[in-house]
């Protein structure tokens, strides 16, 4: 997973860009296999004036083989910025593999991904027992 940070209104000096890196992916870590890219935008929206919740992050994160998931969190801090905004893709993430991983069947039963091929091979098997039974009358 690559990590890009781009900044607005803030010194995006190098150990800004290691720590917002190192942060989203400490977060990411788990979904490594599915993302191509991330890309963080931290910036200040009133500049160089303090205020409540003028901290913003965004978090776009591109799935492979699906559109990019964008996240975005305010605060009045960085960190927390930061923090909100990789907690929310995270979630948003686990839903995204949550609804990848279980299929409904025709037949109406939920079964995981990996388990799709035992369930189609006892079908078969009930399938050819049937046919020779059958055969047999």
């Amino acid at each position: 997973m690559q990590v890009q940070v781009r900044t607005n209104q803030i010194e995006g000096s190098a150990r800004l860009q290691e720590w917002v890196s190192a942060e989203v992916m400490d977060r990411l870590e788990h979904f490594d296999e599915l993302l191509t890219r991330v890309v963080v935008h931290i910036s200040d929206e009133n500049a160089h004036k303090s205020g409540g919740d003028d901290k913003r992050c965004q978090i776009e994160a591109r799935p492979k083989g699906h559109q990019p998931i964008s996240v975005t969190h305010k605060a009045e801090a960085m960190g927390l910025a930061i923090d909100g905004a990789a907690e929310k893709m995270r979630h948003a993430l686990e839903h995204l593999t949550g609804r990848l991983e279980g299929k409904t069947l025709s037949t109406g039963r939920f079964v995981e991904a990996g388990d799709v091929l035992l369930t189609d091979a006892l079908l078969e098997e009930e399938f050819l027992a049937k046919q020779d039974d059958l055969q047999r009358e």
